[in-house]
């Protein structure tokens, strides 16, 4: 794994670029170069407007730039968003920020969540990555 974190906004409670490095690396199934970037509100709503139309923040984005022969992609991870739906559920916004880091990776690796049999997949795959990484299910 190459990873580049980036921190396009100053914010506490962010994790660090090892916790980030580690959570990543648990859900990869093969070599990657990934970019993952911690943005605020206004960053996250332009990436969701202008690559999936709609025009509102939200908590996680993958990028695919290269499938083969090294899987290479960016994530984008919205923090203002993921502290708000921590606390929320109340969640620790580690264990949020772990699985969003998570559910990123693997729709970097073809895994997504477009039909019912699609989610349980995905789902399934991100409860056993996170149990690892020592949090708790965010199925559950």
């Amino acid at each position: 794994l190459v990873m580049t974190v980036q921190y396009a906004i100053n914010a506490r409670g962010l994790p660090s670029r090892a916790r980030l490095r580690r959570w990543a690396h648990a859900a990869l199934e093969r070599d990657a170069r990934l970019t993952v970037r911690i943005v605020g509100t206004g960053e996250a709503r332009t990436l969701n407007r202008h690559f999936r139309g709609t025009n509102r923040p939200t908590n996680v984005l993958t990028f695919v730039m290269r499938k083969r022969p090294r899987l290479e992609g960016d994530i984008a991870l919205c923090a203002p968003v993921i502290a708000r739906e921590a606390r929320a559920r109340h969640r620790s916004a580690a264990a949020h920020y772990a699985h969003l880091v998570v559910h990123g990776v693997l729709h970097l690796q073809g895994y997504d969540h477009e039909t019912e049999r699609q989610a349980r997949l995905m789902e399934r795959r991100e409860s056993r990555v996170v149990a690892r990484l020592g949090f708790p299910d965010p199925h559950g």
